[in-house]
């Protein structure tokens, strides 16, 4: 995947000299073989790292501080092994910039009934420690996911794993540049947004290049190189016989060889990890980039289709939370709707751009007419998306805050489409057609969104929390009033939110 990184994540442990030493050094024994379980899990995406015991304010701000600094730090993970006054914590978790993750365990699993003494109790204080670190974050306001059990369960190392994938995200998004290829869609507003404000709270830049800028870096790929893409093109797809060497339209195939070659080369230059365009702003250009948009989605950048750049940051992060996940995750638009009494479904497709990362078989290289842009037809890769449980994810810009809203659907297998060239999937919502359609609207949810069959709901409350991200969920327990009562309550949180933290 395209400029992902492998950070770690700092475990931190939680103690008081009130102990001596010798508990002291038990606890820091301990903590590193916790540390080191967690490392070693297959379940988990980063590196766990012991980073420290720490007994006294000054250590605790010394290493928040080191945290902060420390650009392959992407989060940490918080235990109180004993009792840890949480003053002490103050300072030091008033200046850290990173997420955290708060772990309720214990060393042992098991209690040792027959044996167990005052010093076993004294120990292994946990189930109060963490209470007293609970405490004190919740005093201070402070965003953090909180799990609970022994650190050798596996539903915990899943949770574990979940944050590990959102934190992960996040730290992809700080300093990340997402490019335009001109500006959005004429008179759109979902897709127009504050991309200063984006900048000042998200951590990812966004600026617009000229197509002309683009056009330069197309017209120089080689002819060569355009050869060996298009021979990897015949031998990766079911290419139709009037694309492939010696048919009538390969030129055509060269040409979406020369823009996948160029645009990919712009991305690599300027250090982009993802990318919007527009067909009502293609000067210069032959074709509106159809599977050159897609082949570059399933190498892991982000899109946005019409100058949407906050979807293409969005499929971006969620392209980072799948790495190493089966599944996969696209661009994807709800474009019309199979209303039959006997059950409703979703289309989901857009004009040309969806990743093959979620193809159910291998695609087929078809050319056909678009119908809007005014340029020639372009290449494309058409395929069906699987059945299975999958969401969609929406991230819209409300002006005084961003909202992500989320929909768990589950994707059926799409009936036969012979006349539709474009790849496609189709999913039933839940908890049901009309009450996901309105919920999604009435939280202002965009036509635009991240469709995934490996990211979770769980995964995106993490990034959210850690965002700072208003979150709106529709899944099998959503009801209208309670979410448009739930919208309310948001409006007032968000519009008090800094003042509550005094």
């Amino acid at each position: 995947m395209k400029l992902l990184a492998s950070p770690e994540i700092w475990f931190v442990c939680g103690s008081q000299h009130l102990y001596g030493p010798g508990p002291l050094q038990q606890v820091a024994a301990n903590a590193q073989k916790v540390a080191a379980g967690l490392a070693a899990s297959q379940q988990l995406p980063l590196k766990t790292v012991f980073k420290a015991l720490l007994t006294t304010p000054d250590e605790i701000t010394n290493v928040m501080l080191a945290a902060n600094n420390d650009a392959n730090c992407a989060g940490l993970v918080l235990w109180m092994h004993t009792f840890s006054p949480s003053k002490m914590w103050i300072r030091g978790l008033s200046v850290l910039k990173k997420p955290f993750l708060h772990l309720h365990t214990q060393f042992n699993r098991d209690l040792p009934w027959g044996t167990i003494d005052m010093d076993f109790m004294n120990l292994n204080q946990a189930a109060h420690g963490d209470r007293e670190a609970g405490f004190i974050h919740t005093r201070m306001r402070l965003a953090r996911k909180v799990v609970v059990g022994h650190w050798t369960d596996a539903e915990v190392l899943e949770r574990i794993g979940a944050w590990q994938r959102a934190a992960r995200a996040w730290h992809d998004w700080q300093g990340a540049k997402f490019v335009r290829f001109g500006d959005n869609m004429r008179n759109v507003a979902v897709t127009e947004g504050d991309k200063v404000s984006a900048e000042m709270k998200l951590g990812f830049a966004v600026n617009t290049h000229g197509v002309g800028d683009l056009v330069s870096v197309v017209d120089a790929v080689s002819a060569a190189d355009i050869t060996a893409l298009c021979a990897d093109y015949e031998k990766t797809y079911a290419v139709v016989p009037a694309l492939k060497k010696g048919g009538k339209r390969h030129e055509e195939l060269r040409y979406s060889a020369r823009l996948e070659l160029g645009m990919g080369a712009f991305l690599e230059q300027g250090g982009y990890k993802g990318f919007t365009d527009t067909f009502e702003d293609l000067h210069g250009l032959k074709q509106l980039p159809g599977m050159a948009t897609q082949r570059l989605m399933g190498a892991g950048y982000g899109f946005g289709g019409e100058g949407d750049w906050k979807t293409s940051a969005l499929v971006r992060a969620m392209k980072v939370m799948n790495a190493g996940l089966p599944g996969g995750t696209s661009f994807m638009e709800d474009y019309t709707y199979h209303m039959s009494p006997k059950g409703h479904q979703v289309l989901g497709a857009h004009m040309l751009e969806i990743c093959p990362s979620i193809a159910a078989g291998k695609p087929a290289v078809e050319i056909h007419p678009l119908g809007i842009g005014g340029k020639e037809d372009p290449v494309r890769l058409v395929f069906n998306a699987p059945a299975g449980d999958a969401l969609n994810a929406s991230l819209v810009d409300l002006g005084n805050r961003f909202r992500l809203i989320v929909n768990e659907v589950k994707a059926v297998k799409p009936p036969k489409l012979p006349n539709l060239p474009v790849a496609r999937a189709v999913w039933e919502c839940k908890p049901d057609f009309k009450t996901a359609c309105a919920a999604w609207i009435y939280a202002g949810g965009a036509h635009h969104t991240g469709y995934s069959y490996s990211v979770t709901t769980e995964m995106l409350e993490d990034f959210a929390t850690i965002a700072g991200l208003e979150t709106v969920v529709i899944n099998a327990g959503t009801t209208l009033p309670q979410l448009k009562q739930d919208l309310r309550n948001n409006e007032v949180y968000y519009h008090l939110n800094d003042g509550f933290r005094a």
